[in-house]
């Protein structure tokens, strides 16, 4: 039986056309960057670099690590690592300390400081992001809550 015009579409992934999925993809891509930039620059301290603040937003939400362990969390190598380490350990932002039970073993976690740092920057950024969501319509904010469940799902697989 062949669908009448007026029928509504397909929801399959598969139904929509190839140049309807790039521009899409290609929008959703542009618009989270856009996003994800300006939640970026609301941050504790001005000159601290997006790596650097990953490094002790692991540490916060983890637990120390091995500076391997954070090397490969972060998907960069070791001694790129270890320049992130050693200027976030002289700014006073995390420590290192010999692991208990194996002596070549270096743990390296948040210090009072860090732990600030990383709170105060998440209070700007919901902040910053409380204020979007506030001159947005109650419909557009449901919109959002369910594109931000999606995004989980997607960023997941």
């Amino acid at each position: 039986m062949n669908a009448s015009p007026t029928a509504p579409p397909s929801e399959s992934p598969a139904a929509a056309p190839a140049e309807d999925l790039a521009h899409a993809a290609s929008d959703f891509r542009l618009a989270t960057f856009r996003l994800a930039r300006r939640l970026r620059s609301q941050r504790a301290v001005d000159s601290m670099s997006d790596a650097q603040f990953a490094v002790l937003a692991v540490l916060k939400v983890y637990g120390p690590h091995t500076l391997g362990e954070l090397a490969d969390r972060e998907r960069v190598s070791a001694p790129s690592m270890n320049r992130t380490v050693n200027c976030l350990e002289e700014s006073g932002y995390l420590s290192r300390t010999p692991d208990d039970t194996d002596r070549r073993k270096v743990n390296i976690e948040l210090t009072d400081a860090g732990r600030e740092v990383v709170d105060e920057t998440a209070r700007r950024r919901d902040s910053w992001m409380e204020h979007a969501l506030a001159e947005l319509t109650p419909a557009q904010r449901a919109t959002l809550a369910d594109a931000a469940a999606l995004m989980l799902e997607v960023a997941a697989r």
